[in-house]
């Protein structure tokens, strides 16, 4: 997902019956993370929340959008500590104090649903719990300026503004990404910027919005497995990610908690 500049004309807008289409996958994507809640401890590895996430969608009659994508063949992306974005699923023990995203994408009646949320594994240190509060916020900074007229510069500015007041950084190597019958496509939502630039949100449009901030320097690397993105310094990173659709008068966001499940700590279900 490089950021690249796209004019508005390319953006597709979506009627109602896309809305409700968007309703049922961000649901179910929704569902998968509040189920995984009652599994992330200490000793589970991330294959296994892998496993136990592919099962969950296949046993709803649902697609996972990122088994063989681009070669992918995971249900889940799992970032864990310095790891940014795209962590792959793997049989190492999760331990005390880490800090795991989740990412997944459905496919229901062919519209995807993708979100993404952060895990505390145990009891974990203050400036971890401080990094995942602010992401959750800068998240929804982003999403309270996601609006009719407004403009998607005002997203990332929003996001921006309020990263770099608590002294964090914002990745700009990625970015969130217009959704709906395909998995990726215009517009790009970079999570910084100038605001009243880029294209004009209009009712209709649909995109995630999807920040991911770092305690040290924004700077991303890729591993060899050509997907694992990490902080250079090696720094803790955060990130939150919802899919939302632009309405007449604001956004609805398509993939909220049907448990109320929004950030750590969250309680077993």
């Amino acid at each position: 997902m490089v950021t690249t500049e796209l004019d508005d004309r390319t953006i597709p807008l979506h009627d109602a019956e896309g809305f409700a289409g968007m309703r049922r996958a961000g649901r179910l994507a929704a569902e998968v993370l509040d189920m995984l809640v009652g599994h992330v401890a200490p000793g589970v590895t991330t294959l296994d929340l892998d496993r136990i996430a592919h099962d969950f969608i296949i046993a709803r009659g649902a697609i996972p959008a990122t088994v063989f994508y681009r070669g992918y063949s995971h249900a889940l992306c799992t970032s864990v500590n310095h790891v940014i974005c795209h962590g792959v699923p793997n049989a190492k023990p999760l331990r005390e104090g880490d800090i795991l995203n989740i990412d997944v994408t459905v496919i229901v009646d062919g519209w995807h649903g993708d979100t993404s949320r952060m895990y505390f594994v145990g009891d974990v240190p203050l400036k971890a719990r401080r990094l995942v509060d602010l992401t959750f916020e800068a998240m929804w900074k982003g999403i309270e300026a996601a609006r009719p007229g407004a403009r998607l510069g005002d997203i990332g500015h929003a996001i921006q503004t309020y990263a770099e007041r608590h002294r964090l950084s914002v990745v700009r190597e990625f970015c969130g990404h217009g959704v709906g019958r395909r998995f990726h496509m215009a517009p790009n939502v970079v999570h910084a910027g100038r605001p009243g630039t880029g294209p004009e949100l209009k009712p209709g449009m649909f995109f995630t919005i999807e920040p991911m901030l770092n305690l040290g320097r924004p700077e991303a690397r890729i591993l060899d497995d050509g997907w694992t993105a990490v902080t250079r310094d090696r720094s803790l990173s955060a990130q939150f990610e919802h899919s939302i659709g632009i309405t007449e008068t604001g956004c609805e966001v398509f993939t909220l908690s049907p448990a109320g499940l929004h950030r750590p700590p969250y309680h077993r279900i």
